[in-house]
């Protein structure tokens, strides 16, 4: 593949099964594995389910990171260790951090079940810095109305995470990073400035244009770094900017995220000896994979 001169490489989601849907996993791919401290980038749906039917992601752990829910339709029911009991909405988010150890289911609610619903959304998860890894568990939701938002040259911007200009999300975060929700209009056209060493561009719907150059939908483009790019289209097109300054090495194993391989290995050996403390309400669980 020829690369235009602004880009860095591009990424081909994988199909992977969730809870009863298909995502489209960005990250961790074989040609990147992070983006600043982004790990894990899902593109959740759109999957519709069907009168009596939804998702069920059932008590999984985590260590080391924190994971950020954001939908574009539908619901899900978010339960942790802690007590927590969330609903999320759309242009809402629920930002979990798993420091040294947390569990969390992810559910329709009872109250969606009897119908039938859409759910559609990107859930990713943030390697934490060094000095944070092991920090105590954490979640907090922020509502939609509290999400920065603006219209500029027919663009709508969300700013989900970090800080641009004179805007800064209310979400807490450990490192300096970026997340927004950009939706164009028809003719619109908005400059993503080099505010990191590293970004990214997601095309969520078909119509982002890249400097003149158009992306294949479901694709993620990596920037070069220290270079702005002025996204565009004739059609109506959303998509997702990430970014921010890398962490450090991390490895991935399963739900399981750190920058010790040792502590990966811990922590498969506490979820099998039933060490990580439970999710009230609930009696399923996810099984340690065998590989």
């Amino acid at each position: 593949m020829v690369l235009a001169s602004h880009l860095a490489q591009v990424i081909e989601p994988e199909t992977k099964g969730l809870g009863g849907f298909q995502a489209r996993r960005v990250l961790p791919s074989d040609t990147c594995t992070m983006v600043g401290p982004f790990i894990f980038f899902d593109h959740l749906g759109p999957a519709v389910f069907p009168p009596g039917k939804g998702l069920d992601v059932r008590p999984h752990p985590h260590i080391n990171l924190a994971t950020l829910t954001y939908l574009f339709e539908g619901v899900i029911l978010h339960r942790d260790s802690l007590g927590s009991v969330q609903e999320i909405h759309p242009g809402a988010v629920n930002w979990m951090t798993a420091g040294r150890g947390i569990t969390h289911s992810e559910r329709s609610p009872a109250w969606a079940r009897p119908i039938e619903s859409t759910l559609h959304g990107i859930q990713t998860w943030i390697a934490l810095p060094d000095a944070h890894e092991e920090t105590d568990p954490w979640f907090r939701h922020y509502a939609a109305a509290e999400m920065p938002s603006w219209e500029t040259g027919g663009a709508s911007i969300k700013l989900i995470a970090g800080q641009l200009g004179d805007r800064t999300s209310p979400v807490r975060t450990f490192s300096p990073i970026l997340y927004l929700d950009v939706k164009l209009a028809d003719n619109a056209e908005f400059t993503l400035p080099a505010l990191y060493s590293e970004q990214a561009v997601y095309a969520v719907t078909p119509g982002i244009v890249l400097n003149q150059e158009p992306m294949t939908v479901h694709t993620m483009a990596l920037l070069k770094s220290g270079e702005s790019v002025t996204l565009s289209t004739d059609q109506p097109a959303r998509c997702i900017v990430i970014g921010g300054e890398p962490v450090g090495p991390r490895q991935k194993w399963w739900n399981f995220v750190s920058s010790r391989p040792e502590r990966i290995e811990q922590a498969k050996r506490d979820w099998q000896d039933w060490k990580f403390p439970e999710v009230p309400e609930e009696t399923e669980f996810i099984p340690l994979p065998e590989a």
